[in-house]
């Protein structure tokens, strides 16, 4: 555990508390909570004893075939294909299920930089290495890069789109190539979903586990955090081969034996709502992400911003040899601004910065992206 990096947010947070005031540019959260639906279903089963037993380890059946049901109409993934479903703790808790189920300690997993901090933590606690791999300026995939990385201990490659923290979202080409050449060399492909509502413009998302004879080794993972201002619930689930059955289960139950009954409870009322809930915010921070971007891009040369078509993310890299956890503090402490920087994602060989833009209203984010340019100016000149 010691070898393992700390946990960013919480310490861009104790930063964030003692400089009252500070707009946080930081967190990957919404601004907005859950469906009305939820919070009704939970009220109206208030009463039911269900809500404090057990229940299977996979998760409530209803919620297993509405899961079913939402993985074929929306990703084109067929669970009756081999796949096995399960309802976790949120994605944080698919991913690591899913890395005790596929390694053992020295193994490696590849993940292209940048990568989400909590995958390299999960890694590194299961006792194995996480490989990192560059990714192209515009951080899509170099799977000349990927190919290289592979060692005889490798046993999964993980991909995030659309992706924190770059807001990059990653090609239908590139993933299905990447898909089977992973099938080819006998490894899995994580593919990470958390944010696949949230895209812009011309960008799709595309659900690797879709493809023809990706079932076998592939494990796709979705949250309900985003989408339906689900945080505080902690509902995620995961689609995997059904060959990994025993090894997922095993992992479920010592870590959680089951999901929360409530939140299941909240999480099927919700996704009877559907993405239709999701998209009238997406298209709000689609105005938001303009001003972000707009922002930003006026600091050239200063700093450079590639696109950012997904999430509610993009990954600035400054012009300037300072520390990066350096200038974030400063960045706090004298402008009121706080970000994340790019080393908790891998990002070493410059001074990066994740701004995250889904937790604030429009005119909140205006004043934030404000105070960043300001303070960058002022300190980089």
């Amino acid at each position: 555990m010691d070898a393992v990096q700390s946990p960013i947010i919480p310490i861009v947070g104790r930063l964030i508390r003692e400089t009252p005031g500070t707009i946080s540019l930081g967190q990957g959260v919404v601004h907005y909570g859950p469906p009305p639906a939820a919070l009704s279903a939970v009220r109206d089963r208030a009463s039911d004893g269900l809500l404090n037993q057990y229940c299977d380890g996979a998760g409530l059946t209803p919620l297993l075939d509405r899961i079913g049901r939402k993985l074929h109409e929306e990703n084109g993934i067929d669970v009756a294909d081999g796949l096995a479903v399960m309802v976790t703790a949120g994605a944080n808790m698919a991913f690591m299920h899913a890395v005790l189920a596929v390694t053992a300690p020295g193994d490696d997993i590849i993940v292209p930089a940048p990568f989400y901090f909590n995958h390299e933590m999960a890694i590194g606690m299961a006792g194995c290495r996480t490989v990192p791999v560059r990714t192209d300026a515009r951080y899509q995939l170099d799977l000349d890069a990927i190919r290289a990385a592979v060692t005889p201990r490798t046993r999964a490659v993980v991909t995030v789109s659309p992706n924190n923290p770059s807001g990059a979202v990653l090609g239908e080409s590139s993933l299905r190539a990447l898909n089977q050449w992973c099938g080819e060399r006998g490894l899995f492909h994580i593919s990470d979903e958390t944010y696949e509502y949230f895209t812009y413009g011309d960008a799709r998302h595309v659900s690797p586990a879709s493809f023809a004879g990706a079932a076998a080794h592939t494990i796709a993972i979705y949250s309900l955090s985003k989408a339906y201002g689900f945080a505080g619930w902690r509902i995620g689930y995961v689609a995997y081969p059904q060959r990994l059955f025993s090894a997922m289960m095993k992992s479920q139950d010592t870590i959680l034996i089951c999901p929360t009954i409530v939140s299941q409870v909240a999480a099927l009322a919700a996704m009877e709502v559907g993405r239709a809930y999701c998209e009238p915010h997406v298209r709000e921070l689609a105005s938001i992400r303009d001003i972000v971007l707009g922002e930003l891009s006026a600091l050239a040369p200063l700093a450079h911003v590639p696109a950012a078509d997904g999430a509610f993310y993009c990954l600035t890299k400054v012009e300037t040899t300072a520390d990066p956890v350096a200038v974030n503090e400063r960045l706090i402490k004298q402008h009121r601004v706080a970000v994340i920087p790019g080393t908790a994602f891998g990002m070493t060989d410059g001074c990066y910065f994740r701004v995250a833009y889904g937790a604030l209203q429009k005119a909140t984010v205006e004043e934030g992206i404000g105070r960043l340019v300001r303070g960058l100016r002022a300190l980089l000149r």
